[in-house]
């Protein structure tokens, strides 16, 4: 007896969580510390002095940490649905949500941070007269990730449904 469709399902909120945290790891991780191209609270309070760096390495960390608390939710909801019997398993499928998760991270992350509150820019390392093209150029990296995300997400549902036997997504 197959398992109803709704228990068959791919844990689609799982791939987006881990996507979030993978996005918000990569611009912690190569933004923040291996190219130091800004921290979190960097345009309200530059690093220029010892005080400053402290404020902007414990909200780097509390960065980190809200990113973390995604990964661990999606991995909890895979956990949880790698449990069900005859779970439909999807790479394309997985890929496809990472890529929605992260780019919407780039998306969220940059109109918040970059645009509306202006804590911090892509580049704070680069002219200031160049910031503004870093920012966008974030954004439009993130859209592209979604968009694309959308795509392969929409292709993996179509492949499970013709495997499957019934009509695409």
């Amino acid at each position: 007896m197959d398992a109803p469709p709704h228990a068959r399902s791919f844990p689609v909120s799982a791939g987006i969580l881990f996507g979030l945290g993978l996005g918000g790891f990569f611009d912690g991780i190569i933004l923040h510390q291996v190219l130091q191209w800004h921290h979190m609270l960097s345009s309200w309070y530059p690093v220029n002095n010892l005080r400053n760096l402290e404020l902007n390495t414990l909200w780097d960390g509390i960065f980190h940490s809200a990113t973390y608390v995604f990964v661990i939710l999606g991995l909890y909801i895979l956990w949880r649905a790698a449990h069900r019997s005859h779970l439909a398993w999807s790479n394309t499928m997985l890929a496809g949500t990472l890529l929605i998760g992260f780019g919407l991270f780039n998306c969220v992350e940059g109109l918040i941070d970059h645009h509306l509150l202006g804590v911090h820019h892509v580049n704070e390392q680069a002219p200031h007269s160049h910031w503004l093209y870093w920012d966008v150029g974030f954004l439009v990296w993130g859209a592209a990730m979604l968009a694309a995300g959308w795509r392969v997400l929409r292709a993996g549902r179509r492949d499970m449904a013709a495997a499957a036997g019934g009509p695409g997504a």
